[in-house]
């Protein structure tokens, strides 16, 4: 009987993680540890390069001269190739929610390196990101089977996809020259909705071209097709489109809140394109898919706490600053009347 227990147990791990999976799970990890520590790293290159230069939250570029950003760069895109590399082998919805070990590590390293303070309900909020995408993977699809790149341009081209890029493409050009102009220095949605609505596209590209160079590495060429350098010239397009407004919120607001709203609006953005295009969903039961949601509904009950520390924080360093200016007038006050009758008092005696 024991001898039955051991072997059916590795037998039903197996059925409900296949390798690909695994790698993919792998990848994806150690991808989120790189790329939380780059936000840090970044950060810290953008504060120093915005004391000598223009900042980039008002369109500044003098970070591309400071060493420590591309130090920060450099490793965001050991983290960017390791997530690429996962693409390739699982699942959108497997990989993606995973970015929730970033928010972590970037909190953390914010709170100790660069004192952003970090409220215990902050340190709720994250452990609740990890539980919602700890739910989400346990639930995860298996990877689709496909042969060629031709398969993946074929499901791009399908009419729904089509409408939600079109949607992405118009919202992002809205925002740049509308909403951006007016609202970029005050509303941290604006850049952060910038970086996660063409992100979602760059991830179904990066999926592509991930397979497209797995399956030419196993020995069926698909450089040759045109679809493979289609799919590279939207992934180009789109990080470089996320990097300058990921710079710019990352310049202008607190990375303990700009790191779980990018998560959370990337995050849901990368699952719903997934699930267009790829049709995740159509290979899973009703039960899986409420359990899903419902692990969005833990990280966004997560992304919230965070974003309500960020403000009680704020509101307490507001009030202390106005009670200490407060003091410090009434001081300057008293002190400025006080001497004047203390000498008037020395000249009476």
């Amino acid at each position: 009987m024991a001898t039955t227990t051991t072997q059916t147990m590795p037998t039903s791990w197996r059925e409900g993680m296949s390798s690909d999976n695994v790698k993919g799970l792998v990848l994806a990890l150690s991808s989120s540890i790189f790329i939380g520590a780059s936000f840090i790293v970044k950060k810290k290159g953008l504060k120093k390069a915005g004391a000598s230069g223009v900042r980039a939250g008002v369109g500044g570029y003098s970070y591309l001269y400071e060493p420590l950003w591309w130090v920060g760069m450099i490793t965001m895109i050991v983290g960017e190739i390791a997530n690429f590399a996962a693409y390739a082998f699982a699942p959108a919805i497997l990989v993606t929610p995973l970015g929730a070990l970033s928010i972590i590590i970037s909190a953390a390293l914010a709170h100790v390196i660069l004192r952003e303070k970090l409220h215990i309900f902050g340190i709720l909020g994250c452990v609740l990101c990890v539980v919602g995408s700890t739910t989400i993977v346990l639930h995860a699809p298996q990877e689709r089977e496909i042969e060629s790149v031709t398969e993946v341009w074929d499901l791009a081209m399908e009419p729904a996809f089509l409408m939600y890029a079109a949607f992405v493409i118009g919202a992002a050009f809205i925002l740049i020259y509308y909403f951006i102009p007016q609202y970029g220095q005050t509303h941290i949605m604006v850049y952060i909705g910038v970086c996660s609505i063409v992100g979602s596209l760059s991830v179904m590209s990066v999926k592509a071209l991930g397979i497209a160079l797995k399956l030419t590495l196993s020995g069926m060429n698909q450089l040759i097709y045109p679809q493979t350098w289609a799919f590279t010239l939207v992934v180009v397009t789109c990080v470089l489109t996320q990097m300058n407004y990921l710079n710019k919120a990352l310049d202008t607001f607190n990375t303990a809140v700009v790191s779980p709203i990018y998560y959370v609006m990337f995050t849901s953005l990368t699952i719903l394109a997934s699930v267009i295009m790829f049709k995740d969903w159509d290979r899973q039961s009703p039960t899986q898919v409420v359990t899903e949601m419902c692990g969005f509904v833990t990280i966004l009950a997560g992304t919230f706490l965070l974003h309500k520390t960020k403000d009680m924080s704020d509101g307490l360093s507001t009030s202390l600053s106005m009670r200490l200016s407060k003091h410090s007038e009434e001081d300057g006050v008293n002190g400025a009347e006080g001497i004047p009758l203390r000498r008037q008092e020395s000249l009476r005696s």
